[in-house]
C-alpha cells in the first residue's frame, strides 16, 4: 500500500484548492494539529517525507508520486523539494528524524509511522515548531487524542472489497466448510490492518464464503507471513482448500509461498491480495499459477502525490489541512489488470 497513474481517486488533481475542498470524505479542516497556524510561504518549499519500510514496492511508488507532485507544483519563484527518509521499522528513528526535520526548518512533514504509538511525540514536535504535519497510510493522534490530518485509504472499505471478491470466487467452486480454511494474515496491532481484516471477514461471510477462520499474526512482510503460515498449514493436515486474505500483498504472497512449499495445488487456493503490486507478477505471461487469483489495486503514487499537494496548499496558500484525504481502489485480476493503470514492475 507505491504524475498519478491511477484515475480512480477521490477527486481530480487539477488544482490544490479543489483537492482541499473536495477530496476527502466528510472533509472539514482538522483541529488536531497546532501546525495549522503556520503562515503562507512565498519562496522555496521543503517537505520531509518519512516512510516506514521504504524498500517495499508500495512505498517506493509512494515516494515516486511525492517527487512527481513536487516537480508539478514547482514554479520559477517557488521550488518544491521533497526529502525522502526510509525509517525501516524503527520507531525511535521516526521520532529522531521528525526532530531533525524540525531542526532543519522544513516547511512541512508527511510521515508513515512504523508504530502508531509514537503519534503523540511526532505530532507534538511538529506542532511546537509550527510545522504542518500529515500522516500517510497509518493514522496517528496527538497527545490530546486528536487525529492528525490523514492521507491514504479507507481500511475497512478496502477489506470489504477483498472479502466480497473472495466470496464471489469461492462460491462456484463448491468448497465446503469442513474442508476449507480461511486464513487472514496481518500485523495485528496496526489499526489499518485491523480495519482491513474486519472488512474482509464481514464481507466474506456476508457473501456466503465458507471455511474455518485462522488469524495469522505477522510483521506485514512476505518472509514473516511465510514463516508464520508454514506451521499453521502443517498443523491443519485435514484442510484441503485454502482462502487467503490479509493486510497487504506481502501477507498474501507469503502465505501462498508457504502453501506451495506444503505441496498444496494452486487449484485449491484462492488468494486475494491487497495492493496488486505483487499479485500482478503472478499474471505475467509464463508465470506459474500460485493461487493469486485477484487483488485490490491501491496506487502508492496517488497517496504520495496527495500528501505533497495537501501540504503545499497549506504552506503556500494557507489552506487548512483536511481531516482526511481518501483515495479510491478497485479489484483487478489477470484479465482486467492490463486495461487498468496498474504497471507491474
Amino acid at each position: 500500500m507505491r504524475p498519478s497513474r491511477f484515475p480512480a481517486i477521490a477527486c481530480a488533481f487539477g488544482a490544490s484548492a479543489l483537492l482541499i475542498a473536495g477530496c476527502s470524505s466528510g472533509q472539514q479542516a482538522s483541529s488536531g494539529s497546532g501546525a495549522q497556524s503556520a503562515g503562507p510561504v512565498t519562496g522555496n518549499i521543503t517537505i520531509a517525507f518519512l516512510q516506514k519500510q521504504g524498500d517495499q514496492q508500495y512505498f517506493i511508488d509512494e515516494a515516486a508520486g511525492a517527487q512527481a507532485a513536487a516537480k508539478e507544483l514547482s514554479t520559477p519563484a517557488s521550488t518544491v523539494t521533497v526529502k525522502m527518509v526510509n525509517l525501516g521499522q524503527d520507531a525511535n528513528k521516526a521520532v529522531t528524524e521528525t526532530d531533525s526535520a524540525v531542526a532543519q526548518k522544513v516547511n512541512g512533514i508527511a510521515i508513515v509511522v512504523p508504530d502508531q504509538k509514537i503519534g503523540p511525540q511526532v505530532a507534538n514536535s511538529a506542532t511546537a515548531a509550527g510545522v504542518p504535519l500529515v500522516s500517510s497510510d497509518d493514522s496517528i493522534s496527538d497527545s490530546a487524542g486528536a487525529a492528525v490530518p490523514f492521507v491514504g485509504f479507507d481500511g475497512y472499505d478496502m477489506g470489504s472489497k477483498v472479502g466480497t471478491e473472495a466470496a464471489k470466487e469461492v462460491g462456484p467452486k463448491g468448497w465446503t466448510a469442513a474442508d476449507t480454511a480461511v486464513l487472514y494474515s496481518s500485523k495485528q496491532d496496526l489499526t489499518v490492518c485491523q480495519d482491513r481484516v474486519r472488512g474482509e471477514k464481514e464481507q466474506y461471510t456476508k457473501g456466503g464464503g465458507v471455511g474455518k477462520v485462522i488469524d495469522v499474526g505477522t510483521d506485514n512482510s512476505v518472509n514473516g507471513a511465510q514463516s508464520t503460515a508454514s506451521g499453521i498449514i502443517t498443523g491443519n493436515p485435514t484442510v484441503k482448500n485454502w482462502v487467503v486474505m490479509g493486510c497487504n500483498d506481502e501477507n498474501v504472497s507469503g502465505v501462498l509461498q508457504a502453501l506451495a512449499n506444503a505441496k498444496v495445488p494452486a487449484t485449491n487456493v484462492v488468494g486475494v491480495g491487497l495492493g496488486a503490486y505483487i499479485a500482478c507478477k503472478s499474471w505475467q505471461p509464463g508465470a506459474a499459477a500460485d493461487g493469486f487469483s485477484s487483488a485490490l489495486y491501491i496506487d502508492g503514487h496517488v497517496v504520495g502525490g496527495d500528501a505533497v499537494r495537501t501540504l503545499v496548499a497549506k504552506i503556500r496558500n494557507g489552506t487548512a489541512l483536511p481531516a482526511k484525504t481518501i483515495a479510491k481502489t478497485e479489484i483487478v485480476d489477470a484479465a482486467s489488470a492490463p486495461s487498468s493503470s496498474l504497471k507491474c514492475t
